[in-house]
This record gives C-alpha cells, sequence and structure tokens, in this order.
C-alpha cells in the first residue's frame, strides 16, 4: 500500500541539502523540516561546515547528522579525505558519506581506492557510521559496480550508496540490485543507500520492493537502508497526508 511504503520511506530519509549556495539559513529551514506530522527522517546530510549547527539543533531527536568528505568528485587523496572526516567526526558528525575513488578505481590503482575507506573508517572508529559513495553512474558497468561494491566492503564500509546526486545518471534499480547482491554476499552488516534522483512514492517503494527481494522482508530498516535525497519528503508527505 502506498501508505505504508511511504511511512516506511520517510523514517529511512537522508533528508539532504549539499548545494553550492548552501548557508547556515538553507541548512536551518532544512533542520526544521525533519520532524514532520507524519515521523521523523533517519537523518539530516549537509557540508561539513554545518555539522555543528545540525548536532546542536537536533539535540535529543534521535535524527543523524550526516556529512560528506571529498564530496562529489571523489579525489584518492587519502590525507585530505581522513583530514576531513576527523573534522566531521569531532564536531559531532554520526555518519559520513565519503566518495569511492572511482576513476582510480577504474584505472587499476583498487588498493588506493581500499586504503582510503580503510582510513576513513579508522577515522570514523565507534564514533561515526561510514558510507561509501560509489558513483555508479560513473562505474557504469555491472562488473565495476559489483566489484567497488565488494571492495568498498572490504575495506570496511558500513553502508554502500549509489550516488552523489551530482552526475548525470544517479541511483538505478539494476546498480541498487547489484549492490545489494555484493551485501548478502559478503556475509557483513552492511547498509544500502540509493540516493540521486528519487523523487517520487513510487520510485521509493521499488527500491524498498527489491530490497525485500533480495534480503528478506525484514531487513530493510533505518539502520540498514536509507535514501538520500532533498525532494523525495515532499512527495512521501504528499502521499501519507492523501491517505489521512
Amino acid at each position: 500500500m502506498t501508505d505504508a511504503d511511504a511511512a516506511r520511506a520517510l523514517s529511512m530519509l537522508d533528508l539532504t541539502s549539499l548545494g553550492d549556495d548552501d548557508c547556515p539559513d538553507i541548512v536551518a529551514a532544512l533542520l526544521n523540516r525533519a520532524e514532520t506530522p507524519c515521523g521523523k527522517v533517519a537523518a539530516v546530510c549537509i557540508w561539513p561546515r554545518f555539522v555543528a549547527q545540525a548536532k546542536s539543533a537536533l539535540e535529543d531527536t534521535g535524527i543523524r547528522v550526516a556529512t560528506v568528505a571529498n564530496f562529489p568528485h571523489g579525489r584518492p587523496d587519502i590525507a585530505a579525505a581522513v583530514e576531513t572526516t576527523h573534522q566531521c567526526v569531532r564536531d559531532g558528525a554520526d555518519e559520513v558519506d565519503v566518495v569511492w575513488p572511482y576513476e582510480a578505481w577504474l584505472n587499476g590503482h583498487r588498493e588506493l581506492a581500499g586504503d582510503l575507506v580503510s582510513a576513513c573508517k579508522a577515522e570514523c572508529g565507534d564514533k561515526a557510521h561510514l558510507k561509501v559513495i560509489l558513483e555508479t553512474g560513473r562505474l557504469q558497468t555491472g562488473d565495476a559496480i559489483a566489484g567497488s561494491a565488494r571492495d568498498a566492503i572490504a575495506a570496511g564500509a558500513d553502508f554502500i550508496k549509489t550516488s552523489t546526486g551530482k552526475t548525470r545518471v544517479s541511483a538505478t534499480l539494476e546498480a541498487a540490485h547489484i549492490m545489494l547482491e555484493a551485501i548478502r554476499d559478503s556475509g557483513r552488516p552492511v547498509g544500502l543507500k540509493p540516493s540521486g534522483g528519487i523523487r517520487t512514492t513510487a520510485q521509493a517503494a521499488a527500491y524498498l520492493h527489491l530490497a525485500d527481494k533480495i534480503m528478506g522482508s525484514d531487513w530493510a530498516t533505518p539502520e540498514t537502508f536509507r535514501f538520500g535525497a532533498s525532494s523525495l519528503l515532499d512527495a512521501l508527505l504528499t502521499t501519507l497526508d492523501s491517505e489521512q
């Protein structure tokens, strides 16, 4: 049922603002939307410079603060990614989304890509979860998506995420299918975050139903599944309002 799908997706939403012109007022407006009459989102995802603001505003709400490192280009600069991750965790981030160095990986520097994830995971320690953005639209092939997913999981990813939302091709069901199979086959407690271009309740429901099919109906929870989106919240609330 659409209302059940919408309520489920709302609880798994990373409400996101990563615009070039973001400022404290824009972030404050986003934070004010994180608690709705229909329930709370799972997290807000904002630029590192706004982590402290978000952490303070969301104190005692149970809503997690997520941010990004080496975003959106996935540069293979381990020291820079670690420095950003360190600062974000120190400022109170609960989750850090780091971009898989997909160009380096595609050019054969697979150990380097894994080392960057491992180093950022070490910086997170037990204080924050590390989500690794594969940028599947740039990886393009099923083999590259599967290989990157396996390598990111082996390097310590707590979640694997489809996309930054900054490329022409973002989340697709095909990429999510491959990533879920990699998670299942790894035997590790790794989550999935489809992100980029998911704007409707029907689109969100399709991803949830895919996860149910591959991982089992009780697998997808806010601890294992997230949507990265900025406009999806409005669609979910419209669906929920229409069902009341």
